[in-house]
C-alpha cells in the first residue's frame, strides 16, 4: 500500500504528531445522484472534512478520490467544486495505476458487472452499489472471482446503519420482542411521471431493458435487512405491477415504462416469522417516513423507520374492542413510546465506508461482501420469477 507520511496536528490526538496515510479510490458513477451525494459528498468528502479516518493507532487515513466516468466536463465540474485533483474517462488507465487501491462503482446496474470484473482482474479492492449485477448467476460469479483473486470486496448495505434500524437491532438483541411473529414493511412514494413535474428518479429505472424495476432495486435491500435482523429468507411470493405505463424522460420525451414500479411480497423467514413488504413508486405517503417496518412479537411490537422507532410492550398494550358505532377516544399512534437516541448515528453510507476502509487497511472483520450482494440479486430474480409464474418459490442458500 502506498503511504504518504506527513506531520499534521490532530485535536483528537491533543496536539501529538500523527501519520496521514493516503488511499486512492477510483469512484465510477459520481455524476449520478447516489454516487455524488451519498458516496462522494456525504461519505468520503465528509471524512476529509473531519480530518480523515482515525485508525486509532496514531494513523489517520486520508481518502483521495479519483473521479471516473464518461462525461469529462461533468467530472471536472465536480472536481473543481470540491477541490479534487484526479479526473479520468479512461477506466483501464485508472485501474492500471498502482497507486489506486480501491475501485468503487455506483454506475447504472447494466454497466457495473463489466467494470467490477476489470477491477478484480487488476487486483483492486472492490466496493460497489447494489444490485451487483443484472442476474444472480453473474453476481455470484463476481463474488467467486473476487474471492479467487484474494482481494477485499464489499457491497453497499446502507440501511443497516440508519438510526431507526439501529434502534430496531438494539431491541432485537435485547430480547424485547420475545418470539418474533411477523414483519410488515411499507416503502415508497409518488414518483412524478415527468410531464407536468420532473420525475425524482432517472428514466432508466422504468425500463427493463436498462436494468430498471423496483424489484431489482429494492429486493436486495429487503434481503439484507431480513437476513441480518430476522433470519434468512426461505421462500418468496411476489406480485408485481407497472402501474404507470407512460412516463417522460429527462429530455421531456414520452416513453413506455416496461419495468415494474410496484411489488407486493411475502417472505417466509428462517425461524418461522413471516414478512410482508410493499414497495411502490406509485403510492402517496401516509406514514411518518418513506419506509417503515412494523415488527410484532409475543412480548412487544415496534415500528421503525429511517430515523425513528416506536415501541409498545405487552404490559402496556391496550385492549381494543371492535365497535363501529362509537368514535375512538384515543389515537392508536399515541399509545406507543419513542425509543431514545442513546448514541449518535452518522450517515449510513459514511458509516459503512469507514468500516470498509478499516477492513482494507487493518483487515478488520467485514461481512457485507459480494456474496451478500449475490443473495440480494438472487431474491430479486426469484421475486420476478415468482410474479411471472404466480407461485411461491424456495430461496436456496447461497454459497461460493
Amino acid at each position: 500500500m502506498r503511504v504518504k507520511a506527513l506531520s499534521i496536528a490532530s485535536t483528537a490526538q491533543r496536539g501529538d504528531t500523527v501519520e496521514r496515510r493516503t488511499i486512492k479510490i477510483a469512484m465510477n458513477g459520481v455524476t449520478g445522484r447516489m454516487g455524488y451525494r451519498q458516496h462522494l459528498v456525504r461519505s468520503l468528502l465528509a471524512l476529509r472534512e473531519q480530518g480523515g479516518l482515525d485508525l486509532g493507532d496514531g494513523t489517520v487515513l486520508w481518502p483521495e478520490p479519483v473521479l471516473v466516468g464518461r462525461r469529462e466536463a461533468a467530472l471536472r465540474a465536480i472536481a473543481e467544486r470540491h477541490g479534487l485533483e484526479h479526473v479520468s474517462t479512461d477506466l483501464a488507465a485508472v485501474l492500471a495505476d498502482p497507486e489506486v487501491e480501491i475501485y468503487f462503482d455506483a454506475q447504472v446496474t447494466g454497466a457495473r458487472e463489466a467494470a467490477v470484473r476489470q477491477a478484480v482482474a487488476a487486483g483492486k479492492h472492490v466496493y460497489c452499489e447494489k444490485p451487483t449485477a443484472l442476474t444472480f448467476e453473474s453476481s455470484l460469479e463476481l463474488a467467486r472471482l473476487a474471492e479467487a483473486a484474494g482481494i477485499k470486496h464489499g457491497v453497499v448495505q446502507d440501511k443497516l446503519f440508519l438510526p431507526g434500524l439501529l434502534k430496531l437491532r438494539r431491541l432485537i438483541e435485547g430480547g424485547f420482542f420475545g418470539e418474533i411473529l411477523s414483519v410488515r414493511g411499507e416503502f415508497g412514494y409518488w414518483v412524478f411521471e415527468g410531464d407536468w413535474q420532473p420525475a425524482q428518479r432517472p428514466s432508466w429505472n422504468y425500463r427493463t431493458q436498462d436494468g430498471g424495476g423496483i424489484v431489482a432495486d429494492m429486493f436486495p435491500h429487503w434481503e439484507y435487512l431480513m437476513h441480518e435482523l430476522f433470519g434468512r429468507v426461505r421462500t418468496v411470493q411476489a406480485l408485481t405491477r407497472t402501474h404507470i405505463g407512460r412516463r417522460w424522460d429527462e429530455e421531456g420525451k414520452p416513453y413506455e415504462a416496461t419495468a415494474d414500479d410496484a411489488a407486493y411480497g411475502i417472505f417466509e423467514l428462517e425461524g418461522g416469522a413471516v414478512a410482508q413488504i410493499n414497495s411502490s413508486w406509485a403510492v402517496r405517503v401516509n406514514r411518518d417516513e418513506l419506509v417503515e417496518f412494523q415488527v410484532d412479537g409475543t412480548h412487544g411490537s415496534a415500528v421503525a423507520g429511517l430515523r425513528g422507532c416506536r415501541i409498545q410492550h405487552r404490559a402496556a398494550t391496550p385492549k381494543p374492542v371492535w365497535n363501529p358505532d362509537l368514535p375512538l377516544t384515543e389515537r392508536f399512534r399515541d399509545q406507543w413510546q419513542e425509543v431514545p437516541d442513546n448514541s449518535p448515528a452518522d450517515n449510513g453510507f459514511k458509516a459503512q465506508w469507514e468500516l470498509f476502509l478499516r477492513h482494507v487497511v487493518l483487515d478488520e472483520p467485514w461481512q457485507w461482501d459480494l456474496l451478500a450482494g449475490a443473495r440480494g440479486v438472487q431474491l430479486a430474480d426469484l421475486g420476478l420469477r415468482s410474479a411471472a409464474e404466480g407461485r411461491r418459490l424456495a430461496v436456496p442458500e447461497v454459497t461460493l
